[in-house]
């Protein structure tokens, strides 16, 4: 293991090296195909009537970038050793484009998941009312100036530079780079849903004992029982915060699981494989979970519109614990839509 560092920089990152030759391309072929079918199949399995945000637009660039690198790896593997538009490209090259997106997608974890949230909080706010095509032009612009930028950083930076140079020279090694940011990110995320499982914990088992699915308006709700002599309101972020734990985790369980398991066993995951549309979708979700926490307040206004998470369901409704036959009632007393 091999950890390199830059003194004009504020960043870390690892880097794991591996003696495997060059000939090892069909393995890289085969990991990037798999990678861009699981992003055909979450994209496949998200709900179609989403709002525009920015998450998605990233999502649907990262996707293009996937594909970008797969039909490199594949027209360089197939021809070997071409020239075009005056360049030489050789079985280096793959392994060089390998290492220049492993480390773009490294340095993308932070700035995503900090435009996401504001994003979101603009949404939630309404400070900003776009109309459709200037949204779709604003993210779009968005999106492409945050690739650019972070990929003229990572050619920019000298220690970068310095270590694929060293690579042709040594062209018999392609090293893999692990993201520093990602470890972090995942890190905080299970460690604030650590902490809010453990504060709601009698009422996560409560409310599971408790909750009762049903349908209304052509879609699936959960119906969380309240007391009506409860001494805080439906929409008190105390009372919203194990449903909202029910909600996410009821999604993201697995993946949660998963995380943890990485965490705990500290597996390093080259950072093209890391970077993945599963992976930002659950950023998504957790980012939309933060936004209406901290927002519940304005959760009962029947008018806003608010974001739709395209995984996890987050309509609630509350009845009172007297009321126990919910086919006879046409609509739920309070109602948070989501």
């Amino acid at each position: 293991m091999t950890v390199l560092t830059s003194e004009n920089c504020s960043f870390q990152y690892q880097l794991h090296q591996t003696n495997q030759p060059l000939d090892g391309n069909t393995l890289l072929f085969l990991i990037i195909l798999g990678k861009i079918l699981l992003n055909i199949l979450t994209l496949g399995m998200k709900r179609k009537n989403t709002s525009q945000n920015f998450m998605a637009y990233f999502c649907i660039s990262l996707a293009f970038i996937d594909l970008l690198l797969l039909v490199n790896v594949s027209i360089i593997s197939y021809f070997r050793d071409f020239v075009l538009l005056g360049i030489r490209f050789t079985k280096y090259h793959i392994c060089l484009f390998t290492q220049i997106i492993s480390f773009t997608y490294g340095f993308l974890h932070y700035p995503v998941f900090l435009i996401g949230c504001l994003d979101y909080y603009l949404i939630f706010s309404k400070t900003t009312k776009l109309p459709c095509k200037c949204q779709k032009l604003f993210y779009s612009f968005t999106v492409i100036l945050i690739w650019i930028s972070v990929l003229a950083y990572v050619l920019g930076d000298p220690a970068i530079y310095q270590s694929l140079k060293a690579q042709n020279v040594y062209s018999y090694q392609c090293p893999f780079y692990i993201s520093i940011q990602s470890y972090w990110l995942s890190f905080s995320m299970v460690m604030i849903l650590f902490i809010a499982v453990i504060t709601s914990w009698s009422e996560i088992i409560t409310l599971v004992q408790a909750i009762r699915i049903t349908s209304y308006m052509n879609e699936t709700v959960m119906y969380f029982p309240f007391s009506s002599h409860s001494s805080y309101t439906v929409s008190s972020k105390k009372s919203l915060l194990p449903k909202f734990i029910i909600c996410f985790l009821g999604t993201w369980l697995p993946f949660v699981l998963l995380q943890v398991i990485i965490l705990l066993l500290k597996v390093q995951i080259p950072a093209y494989i890391e970077m993945n549309i599963p992976w930002l979708y659950f950023v998504n979700s957790f980012l939309i979970a933060i936004v209406y926490w901290l927002n519940c307040h304005k959760l009962n206004f029947r008018d806003m519109v608010l974001p739709v998470d395209p995984f996890v369901n987050w309509k609630c409704c509350f009845i009172p614990l007297t009321l126990h036959n919910l086919e006879q009632i046409e609509k739920p007393i309070s109602i948070i839509i989501c």
